[in-house]
């Protein structure tokens, strides 16, 4: 990879000298040169070439020093590295280049193999600072695709043994839909109906995560919730009843013509289910969720429910009728169900 280096100095015949010794390394574009002739030409040529990677700058030049210009690319050009090359070595130039960010000094009369392997050693730290940069974006980016608890996972020591197992865990799972958003998205532009999904999900997110529940994916207009440990149906029909709040309270404001109050329909169920990787290792595709009857019949459950009901299965209802009010439906039959179901609602 071609290493970009600036250089700053204001003897003439040095732009000549470097060309010359370099020749090699600048025909095979292992290095490119860009020259300045003092300090402010030098912010000029960054502001040109924001890829330089090493500076290679002489101390005593007119307009601006080489340790004035040090301190401003310490600080604006954090990503760059300095050199100092100069003929004043002596220590308090020395200390003071180091002391404002310089990661090396070379002293003049230039011993060139010498400045070679000062230029490979910096352009090191350079794509080694540059590298670990770009983790930590990469980073940032994974976290907003992929769920804390399987980040968590995957930090586990024995994570690549583990990535086929599954364990059962006790959890509750609920099911939301944005109610009449299909309806809306037809005719809405598309970039519009992403917006005010994403803005509708996010407030929803944020009181499942409240409770301490993870979102386990997103799917058109719906959303699967998860949630474990202690107290989780209780955690989660809390965050139910403040999700369906915050999206029905919700003043996003919607194109002129259009009338839409968000509601939502949620479906909540309890149990055990099997957690893990679902995929396949050869394709090198998994998805960590959680599955089993709990999860199918929290969808069904949802689907079941109008605009703005929260509902349980009557099973769920014996374990919360002393800690929620709720209200029976009726009795339903639910998809792959074989027997009809009792069903309530959640009021509050």
């Amino acid at each position: 990879m071609k290493t970009k280096i600036l250089v700053v100095d204001d003897e003439a015949d040095l732009e000549l000298l470097i060309k010359q010794k370099f020749r090699r390394k600048i025909r095979e574009s292992v290095y490119e040169f860009v020259f300045a002739t003092n300090g402010q030409e030098a912010l000029e040529r960054l502001a040109e070439h924001p890829d330089t990677a090493v500076i290679l700058s002489d101390i005593n030049m007119p307009v601006m020093d080489g340790l004035t210009l040090l301190t401003r690319t310490h600080t604006e050009q954090p990503g760059m590295k300095t050199v100092i090359v100069s003929a004043y070595g002596d220590l308090a130039n020395l200390r003071t280049a180091m002391n404002r960010g310089a990661f090396d000094f070379v002293v003049k009369p230039v011993d060139f193999a010498d400045l070679e392997l000062t230029i490979e050693k910096t352009a090191g730290q350079v794509r080694q600072l540059q590298d670990t940069l770009r983790a930590i974006q990469e980073n940032n980016i994974l976290k907003m695709y992929v769920d804390e608890t399987v980040l968590n996972f995957m930090t586990r020591p024995d994570f690549e043994n583990r990535l086929l197992a599954s364990e059962t865990v006790q959890a509750t799972v609920i099911f939301l839909d944005v109610c009449g958003f299909t309806a809306l998205s037809e005719k809405l532009p598309a970039t519009d109906v992403v917006s005010l999904l994403n803005t509708y999900f996010d407030l929803v997110v944020k009181e499942f995560i409240a409770q301490g529940g993870h979102v386990d994916k997103f799917m058109g207009d719906a959303v699967m919730a998860v949630f474990r440990g202690e107290h989780h149906l209780d955690r989660a029909i809390d965050a139910a009843l403040s999700a369906r709040t915050a999206l029905e309270q919700s003043d996003t404001p919607l194109p002129v013509g259009f009338d839409y109050r968000p509601r939502v329909s949620i479906g909540v169920n309890t149990g055990e289910v099997v957690s893990g990787n679902i995929g396949s290792a050869s394709l090198k595709r998994l998805d960590y969720t959680v599955i089993g009857d709990v999860v199918n019949m929290s969808q069904r459950l949802q689907s079941a429910a109008k605009a703005g009901q929260i509902i349980i299965s009557e099973a769920v209802y014996l374990q919360v009728k002393e800690s929620f009010k709720c209200e029976y439906v009726s009795e339903v039959t639910l998809k792959n169900k074989a027997q009809p179901v009792k069903i309530y609602e959640v009021v509050e």
